[in-house]
C-alpha cells in the first residue's frame, strides 16, 4: 500500500507539499524534525488529505500528477479547502 499526502504548512498556509509514503505517520514526523530540504523552509506541516493506493504505480502515477500543471489546479478545486475554510 502507498499513501499520497498532501500536507499544509502551518507557517505559510498557502504553502502546500504533495508526497507519497507507505508510513504517513512517520513521514509527517520526518517533515516536522525538518529532515527534508524543500519542506523544512515551511514547517510545521499537518496533514491537508490523503489518499492509499494498492498499487504502487498508481500511487506514484498520481503523484507525478499532482505535481504537474494540470494535477496542481485539480489539487486546489477538488482537494483543498476552500480559500474561506484554509485558516
Amino acid at each position: 500500500m502507498r499513501i499520497v499526502y498532501i500536507l499544509k504548512s502551518l507557517k505559510d498556509p498557502v504553502k502546500h507539499y504533495v508526497g507519497i509514503t507507505h508510513n504517513l505517520e512517520k513521514r509527517l514526523k520526518e517533515h516536522n524534525e525538518e529532515l527534508s530540504y524543500y519542506t523544512k523552509r515551511y514547517a510545521p506541516w499537518e496533514v491537508e488529505t490523503y489518499i492509499v493506493f494498492r498499487s504502487k504505480e498508481a500511487a506514484e502515477s498520481f503523484e507525478r500528477y499532482l505535481k504537474a500543471g494540470s494535477g496542481q489546479s485539480f489539487l486546489v478545486k477538488r482537494l483543498l479547502p476552500p480559500k474561506s475554510e484554509a485558516k
